[in-house]
């Protein structure tokens, strides 16, 4: 094989990519990540890899390999992506969101920013690298996961207790949702590199009353003592609580924005931010959403127990206030559990990794600044970050000034500039020169 090329090969990666259904519906359900899996395997071994296919389950396939770097005393890196992608209705959708079709100067469908674009960088940076006899000074691990939309159950999760040793040396890592821009004028454009994740409390709540007939009065109605408790969770306003990472975002976006960053009303920078300030706004306290309601089978008739779902993210460092004010909320009828509970994460914007990440951004975008910033949501680095490596959301895209990047994330029409595939590659092949 000769020496291919990165920005050349990765749309057609990408594309392959979207085109093997991935699709996780969680429990369990769904294709699978398998064929992914192998597809991504044997890209690998093409240009001299020995990558190994882990499965908990069958179907549900991770893939790690590990590239040897020209300095083994140094700790080793950890470069990550998903495999899976959540579901979708193809009828709502421009292009069909498996096709991987190439239009309007985009990749289309689903994973294009959640995150098969990221895997299809790292196997182009890769490729080329090895094709032309360049390898990184610090060893590299590749981590191609399953199920991190369902949590990482059979993923990030099950690798890191089952095969910690693949891991062995690595103390930083990147991964995905972050590194994008978000343009303040013509020349100039934030990247925001995540160092921060909320945690994550999916919870049931479970009343149970008197069971009865609906004509008759009945004080102990579990349907009743749970509405109420949902609607104070729902309607609770949670104090800003300004994290380093969040302070410091704001700091940086204010100082762009041409604004006084006002610490006292956090609110109006984000206000000034577009459409970025959905994910930036959830950010700046904890939060609970109300998903699932369930009660009953006959409307005559008055259930013993009701039950709901919540979707609980809490700031780093917040998480036992999170929870003493959720049980406040609830009173003392409402029971919860958890459905999936992690933790959040946040490490220190500063450092060697830092400075690479940067440089990189800038040697490819002069008008670019990297700024940290915290993620509402989460990824497999809670994971990672139990066995102590340090991590940041890097997958570099320089992005159209009107393209609504975050709101692509789960939702119809996904899709990656072609433009901005090649940017993340050249930005990538530069920091693996300077981490």
């Amino acid at each position: 094989m000769g020496v291919l090329k990165g920005e050349d090969e990765v749309v057609e990666l990408c594309s392959d990519l979207i085109r093997i259904d991935s699709t996780n519906a969680g429990d369990n359900a769904g294709p699978g990540e398998r064929a992914a899996a192998e597809y991504v395997a044997e890209k690998l071994a093409e240009v001299g890899l020995s990558p190994r296919i882990l499965e908990r389950d069958s179907r549900r396939a991770n893939v790690v390999a590990r590239i040897e770097g020209t300095d083994p005393g140094r700790d080793a890196l950890l470069v990550h992506g998903h495999l899976d992608v959540v579901p979708f209705n193809a009828g709502d959708w421009r292009h069909h969101p498996l096709s991987g079709e190439v239009a309007e100067g985009c990749v289309w469908g689903r994973g294009a920013v959640d995150m098969k674009d990221m895997d299809a960088m790292i196997l182009a940076v890769v490729r080329q690298r090895l094709s032309e006899g360049r390898r990184p000074a610090r060893d590299v691990v590749l981590a191609f996961t399953a199920d991190e939309e369902a949590g990482g159950t059979y993923g990030a999760h099950w690798l890191t207790e089952e095969y910690a040793g693949l891991f062995e040396g690595c103390t930083e890592a990147i991964g995905e949702v972050g590194g994008f821009s978000v343009s303040i004028d013509e020349a100039r454009r934030l990247y925001l590199i995540e160092a921060a994740e909320k945690g994550i409390a999916w919870m049931k709540l479970t009343a149970k009353g008197r069971a009865g007939h609906g004509s008759m009065l009945n004080d102990d109605n579990a349907v009743t003592e749970l509405a109420e408790a949902v609607g104070r969770l729902g309607r609770h306003e949670w104090p800003v609580r300004l994290t380093p990472t969040v302070r410091a975002f704001l700091e940086e976006a204010s100082a762009a924005l041409s604004v006084e960053f006002d610490p006292e009303d956090a609110e109006a920078t984000v206000a000034k931010l577009g459409p970025l300030a959905r994910m930036i706004g959830a950010v700046l306290r904890n939060t609970v959403n109300p998903t699932m309601l369930s009660a009953g089978y006959k409307a005559n008739v008055i259930p013993q127990t009701a039950t709901a779902h919540v979707d609980g993210r809490f700031l780093p460092g917040y998480e036992e206030e999170f929870f003493a004010t959720v049980d406040e909320l609830l009173g003392p009828n409402v029971a919860r559990e958890f459905v999936y509970h992690d933790i959040a994460v946040e490490t220190s914007f500063e450092g060697p990794l830092v400075r690479a990440m940067a440089a990189s951004l800038e040697a490819e975008d002069p008008g670019g600044r990297a700024v940290p910033y915290t993620l509402s949501g989460g990824t497999d680095l809670k994971a990672f970050s139990r066995l102590g490596i340090r991590g940041f959301g890097f997958a570099p895209l320089k992005l159209p000034a009107d393209l609504d990047f975050s709101g692509m994330f789960h939702g119809v029409d996904e899709r990656v500039p072609v433009d901005s595939l090649k940017f993340g590659v050249r930005v990538l092949d530069r920091f693996l020169d300077q981490c």
